[in-house]
């Protein structure tokens, strides 16, 4: 008889241990696709790739990096005016805000630096009126190179150039605008003369 109820509480703990042993390795089963379905989405939330924890981490990051793009136009207050002519080449400050998302262009230096790594475009837009004894010219400038330019002769009434440019930037580096010696830019209310220029993507 004492057997018998050995071997009844043995049986009831060897089926009770295996009934614990199946219910821990359903519930680690059930929270490993649990993860491994909130990574899918994560992941195709962030468009990248499923595997590689590398990716990961590079979509997780982009979610912390602000939004940047700006405008900003040559023209304050008043009824406008001429900038120039100079007799060297001139940084110009675009101090009348449009649009300054991020941040990251300075109305007080003229200067856009580059806030994160990615993949920027900028626009350069240039006025000429009131003065057609000189040309208008600008240069788009990174890192103090030259990129592209903007340039035209004024007619007998004013005359409008632009140019533009995709960049791939490093973090710190600097986007300006740069007038020509012995040319004029011209602005006023209408705004026609713009510096711009979004982030696209990062990198």
């Amino acid at each position: 008889l004492q057997v018998n109820k050995l071997f009844l509480q043995s049986n009831f703990l060897s089926n009770f241990y295996d009934a614990c042993f199946k219910r821990r390795n359903s519930e680690l089963y059930q929270d490993s696709e649990e993860r491994q379905r909130r990574f899918v989405i994560l992941s195709q939330y962030l468009s990248i790739p499923v595997p590689g924890p590398s990716a990961t981490l590079k979509g997780l990051f982009s979610l912390t990096v602000r939004q940047v793009a700006f405008s900003a136009s040559l023209w304050t207050s008043g009824s406008g005016g001429l900038t120039g002519p100079f007799n060297t080449n001139t940084d110009l400050i675009f101090k009348g805000f449009i649009e300054n998302i991020g941040n990251a262009y300075n109305p007080q230096t003229g200067l856009f630096t580059a806030p994160v790594r990615g993949g920027y475009h900028f626009e350069l837009y240039i006025h000429g009126y009131g003065n057609r004894s000189y040309a208008l010219a600008a240069w788009l400038v990174e890192n103090r190179q030259h990129i592209c330019s903007a340039h035209a002769y004024q007619p007998s009434n004013g005359v409008q150039t632009a140019n533009g440019a995709t960049l791939q930037l490093e973090v710190g580096d600097v986007v300006l605008v740069c007038q020509w010696a012995n040319t004029v830019i011209w602005d006023d209310n209408n705004v026609h003369t713009i510096f711009s220029g979004p982030l696209l993507f990062t990198m």
